[in-house]
């Protein structure tokens, strides 16, 4: 980590210097339809399915028979820790007549019981009990257990593949981007606060305001474009997956006066962008992480899931109030102003699917979304 250090800071002192950025080979047009269409968003929501998604981080089902619920792409799942320490995803739907197995968000049970006719379930998803069971007649139990759903735990998060997919594992799925994200060790991190936010705004906006590297100095010039730098990043791409790096102000300030600095990570900020949906932006006493999950049918609507990480043993009640006040400042630069402009240019293409949007050679970490999803919509066929 130190020679990358040395050679992202390197690459981002002489930026400042010379006025430059790190580039893509030329603009890139993106249809507006592509933010507005049903019919292409169906087709993305294709892609999501077969790809590993992170569902959930490992700490928050910490012992045995833990649980967490989520709604992902339309489907309940049911994460749990299991006696021998690993992880079962099922889909959180009844055998006898589809009803939710547990209904909490969070909590720890020995097993799972439907509330509409009494099917039980042990935490491996198998069929455990069935009230009244001699009116069933003879049957395979084996046949009834909870519907499994292919699930890997990694770099302290938990995947899980919707359609089942004879493609590798996520380290194969993650590629150059696995080292880096082990490298946050998120398996040793608690979440310290989440935010769950429905917004009326395609989901590439959203992600794409999450990695754009040009508009904090214009959006947000009265916050965090007091502390960004704009205009000198510096983008590694990752195959699938890709990690931006931007300048903190003072850095500039600092070149400017001719002052000596000692390459560290304080000066710099960064993104690593996990396709489709995930971001992970580290900072002092936390990892932001973010998921943005379309919607099933409305490609005007997504939902945001933010959660802010954070090393339990560090937590003092100092970094708690830093942490807090990084969330309002988060807070105030995303509900106040990312997303009500994203939600004008939603307007604007729903208006205007005809029109396309200009994504230039030096907004190259916001180019890689759409140019990745295209060639993941081009291997569908």
């Amino acid at each position: 980590m130190k020679i990358e250090l040395d050679t992202i800071y390197g690459r981002i002192v002489d930026h400042l210097r010379n006025g430059t950025t790190d580039a893509a080979a030329g603009v890139l047009e993106v249809p507006a339809h592509h933010f507005t269409d049903p019919g292409h968003l169906a087709r993305e929501l294709a892609v999501f399915r077969r790809l590993p998604l992170a569902v959930a981080t490992s700490r928050e089902i910490p012992d045995s028979g833990s649980f967490v619920t989520r709604d992902i792409l339309g489907i309940p799942l049911l994460i749990v820790r299991q006696k021998d320490g690993g992880v079962g995803v099922f889909r959180n739907m009844c055998r006898h007549r589809g009803g939710k197995v547990e209904q909490e968000e969070k909590g720890r049970k020995p097993f799972f019981v439907c509330a509409y006719h009494g099917w039980s379930f042990a935490r491996d998803g198998s069929l455990r009990g069935i009230p009244f069971d001699e009116q069933y007649g003879a049957f395979d139990r084996g046949c009834r257990n909870l519907f499994a759903v292919e699930a890997e735990e990694r770099h302290g998060l938990i995947w899980a593949r919707l359609e089942a997919s004879e493609d590798g594992g996520v380290a194969d799925f993650l590629g150059e981007a696995d080292e880096r994200l082990a490298a946050y060790g998120i398996d040793g991190l608690t979440v310290f606060m989440e935010q769950k936010i429905d917004l009326a705004i395609n989901w590439k906006l959203v992600m794409d305001g999450a990695i754009d590297v040009l508009h904090p100095q214009f959006l947000h010039a009265e916050g965090v474009g007091k502390l960004i730098q704009t205009g000198a990043a510096v983008w590694l791409d990752l195959g699938r997956h890709g990690q931006s790096y931007s300048a903190r102000k003072r850095l500039a300030r600092k070149l400017k006066a001719g002052e000596p600095i000692e390459a560290g990570w304080r000066y710099l900020t960064g993104n690593l962008m996990i396709f489709p949906n995930m971001s992970v932006i580290p900072t002092p006493d936390h990892l932001e992480h973010w998921t943005v999950w379309p919607h099933l049918t409305d490609p005007g609507r997504c939902h945001v899931h933010i959660r802010f990480l954070t090393d339990p043993e560090r937590l003092t009640d100092e970094v708690a109030a830093r942490i807090n006040r990084s969330w309002e400042i988060l807070r105030q630069a995303a509900t106040e102003e990312d997303f009500p402009m994203e939600e004008m240019i939603q307007a604007n293409a729903a208006a205007m699917p005809g029109a396309d949007f200009l994504y230039g050679a030096n907004e190259v970490p916001t180019q890689h979304l759409h140019i990745q999803m295209a060639r993941e919509l081009a291997a569908l066929g």
